[in-house]
């Protein structure tokens, strides 16, 4: 533990840990958005961007608490559920089915611990690209993993490594970006299914493989090496099936499969509520109110987060920043086709509906079967929204010292969008 803290920097009894970098992000986004805002009013004459960075934070105040107050509903129902599933031993039976597995990802958790079947579940509702039924069952699994914490404000590497598994995204089903590729006009809009499968599973590999490293977890394990291999066996498996259907049969197989699996999820958890004879109803209300409670707390995390992005982004930085890699790209003599994508991959770890927009605007602008928007679309799948995993899964727990999860959260994220450029071309340059 003491090999990841600071030296020099105190804060109160204990010294800082390296993940005060969080800090230092947050307060690089102000001062940027400050100095890029005078650069544009002084040389200019832009006297109008103040007015829109202001708006953009009151804006991006009231989106975050939009965000919680809309998560207050899904949180209550599904920490509800999951309360049915926990009492009636499902969860427990998920956690000792996938025990060999985690068992090794998760060395501080014992066997048995309820914390291992709520990973599970949110693990398993991520691949299946359910987002809704994703955050709350993680949320609950990050509870579980406060229990186990001695250092309540201080990140464990459980923590750590459970939300790298959520912040790189591993997606076997991305619904959500076939829909908007469909309402764009594309011609096949489950064309970039396979190249976002291959990033987001690299991205989870890469994420794994440096946690591992730096937890000292050995990477030879027998297990370990069977369950990477297993899951990549699986991936080849998925590309091989729906590479011999037309895009209408894997838009349509995509949604059955992953809503037909949630529901019986919760049927599973209602048939072992009746066998154990446990009040379901009474313990769906204990769940939910925990769920209320939760997206409560959340609230200041989002609330600091999303200001400090919005004004990042009204200040012109990020326009800057694409301009200045444009350029840097072609003076290397590189192919620049994906540069004007780089704005999708910037944003997704800041903002999930920043970079949502910056896609749809692509496919708007160029057309949904553009290469860009290819590339755009496969960066949008490749990870999850890094800063917003981080802002809602520490902040649900109140854990403020989040060591080394922002480096290799970024690593995981820079590795999923170079794999999704790289995958665009793959498939489509």
């Amino acid at each position: 533990m003491e090999a990841d803290r600071c030296v020099g920097f105190r804060s109160g009894n204990f010294l800082a840990p390296c993940a005060v970098v969080l800090n230092y992000i947050w307060i690089a986004f102000f001062l940027v958005a400050f100095a890029v805002a005078l650069v544009n009013s002084l040389f200019f004459g832009d006297l109008d961007i103040w007015s829109r960075i202001m708006s953009a934070s009151f804006s991006s105040a009231a989106t975050a608490f939009e965000i919680s107050l809309g998560l207050t509903g899904i949180l209550s129902l599904w920490l509800g559920l999951m309360k049915i599933g926990e009492r009636a031993g499902v969860i427990g039976f998920f956690g000792r089915m996938i025990a060999p597995l985690f068992t090794r990802l998760f060395p501080g958790v014992p066997k048995g611990h309820p914390a291992m079947g709520s990973i599970f579940m949110n693990v398993s509702a991520n691949m299946l690209g359910l987002d809704n039924a994703a955050t709350p069952l993680g949320l609950k699994a990050m509870q579980e993993l406060q229990t186990l914490n001695k250092e309540k404000d201080t990140a464990t590497d459980a923590m750590i490594m459970f939300l790298i598994l959520n912040a790189s995204g591993l997606c076997f089903i991305p619904i959500s970006i076939m829909m908007y590729r469909a309402q764009a006009g594309a011609a096949n809009p489950t064309d970039v299914f396979l190249p976002i499968l291959l990033a987001t599973f690299i991205s989870t590999l890469v994420g794994i493989i440096a946690l591992c490293i730096k937890q000292k977890i050995r990477l030879a394990d027998p297990v370990l090496i069977s369950w990477l291999v297993g899951m990549g066996a699986v991936i080849a498996a998925i590309v091989w099936i729906f590479s011999g259907m037309d895009g209408q049969r894997v838009e349509m197989y995509s949604g059955f499969v992953a809503n037909f699996m949630l529901f019986c999820v919760i049927v599973l958890f209602i048939w072992a509520g009746l066998y154990k004879k446990i009040n379901m109803y009474d313990s769906f209300i204990e769940g939910a109110r925990e769920g209320f409670r939760t997206a409560v707390t959340i609230i200041p995390y989002l609330v600091a987060i999303l200001v400090a992005i919005g004004m990042f982004r009204a200040s012109g930085a990020m326009d800057y920043i694409t301009r200045l890699t444009t350029d840097a790209v072609a003076l290397l003599g590189l192919d620049t086709q994906w540069v004007e994508a780089l704005p999708t991959a910037l944003m997704k770890p800041l903002s999930g509906s920043g970079s949502r927009g910056m896609m749809i605007d692509l496919m708007a602008t160029h057309g949904a079967d553009a290469f860009v928007s290819r590339v755009s679309a496969a960066i949008q799948g490749s990870t999850d929204t890094m800063f917003y995993v981080l802002a809602v899964y520490f902040g649900s727990v109140g854990v403020r010292k989040t060591r080394y999860a922002v480096s290799y959260a970024l690593l995981a994220d820079v590795s999923g969008s170079v794999a999704g450029v790289l995958a665009a071309y793959i498939f489509f340059g």
